[in-house]
């Protein structure tokens, strides 16, 4: 026969394990969610074929996006695509966020500012990599459309792009400075305001 434990104990090892902090997500977890980001970013590379072709002249360089302890290697195919180095592989590239807060990021994001970022590495292969952050975008729009026609995607992409200002504006407005009053105009020594002086 168990003896039962106390509620304390068990309380005890949850407060443990919070005070531990969060725990790291399984490594296939991870690894799936690396294989959806290449496939995400190889959508939007098909859809640019002057992107495809800039990624062709580096073929079999490996660049390593890091922040924090996250990172993604990448690989470029002799397609001008990615995909995922092998993790012995080492980086040609290495390109690192310097912001730790993810919070700060995504206000970052959605102001439209890019993130400082550390790069060491091949300065070719990073002025690919930045021609293709600066130049190609992902069009939700387009994709939408294919699934259900034309004229829904365009109003839903309206919807989506008006949310977005309104979120832009309210976090604008959380980060703004308090308004100063407006200065005072400057009195006259003499104690008088005559325009003809």
């Amino acid at each position: 026969m168990a003896i039962p434990q106390s509620p304390f104990s068990l309380l005890n090892g949850l407060l443990a394990r919070v005070a531990a902090g969060p725990q790291p997500p399984p490594q296939w977890l991870v690894h799936e969610m690396q294989q959806r980001m290449v496939l995400f970013l190889n959508h939007v590379l098909m859809q640019e074929k002057q992107a495809m072709e800039r990624l062709l002249r580096q073929k079999g360089r490996v660049a390593r996006v890091q922040w924090r302890s996250w990172s993604l290697a990448l690989l470029i195919t002799p397609a001008g695509l990615f995909d995922l180095a092998p993790e012995t592989a080492a980086p040609d590239l290495r390109l690192e966020l310097s912001e730790p807060s993810a919070l700060a990021l995504a206000q970052g994001a959605l102001r439209g500012d890019k993130p400082a970022i550390r790069i060491e590495g091949d300065v070719q292969l990073a002025a690919d990599i930045n021609w293709l952050a600066d130049h190609v975008r992902w069009d939700p729009e387009e994709d939408l459309a294919r699934v259900i026609g034309d004229m829904p995607a365009h109003m839903l992409a309206q919807l989506a792009r008006r949310a977005a200002q309104a979120l832009r504006q309210f976090v604008g407005a959380r980060r703004a400075p308090p308004a100063q009053p407006p200065a005072a105009a400057p009195v006259p020594a003499n104690g008088t305001d005559r325009a003809d002086a």
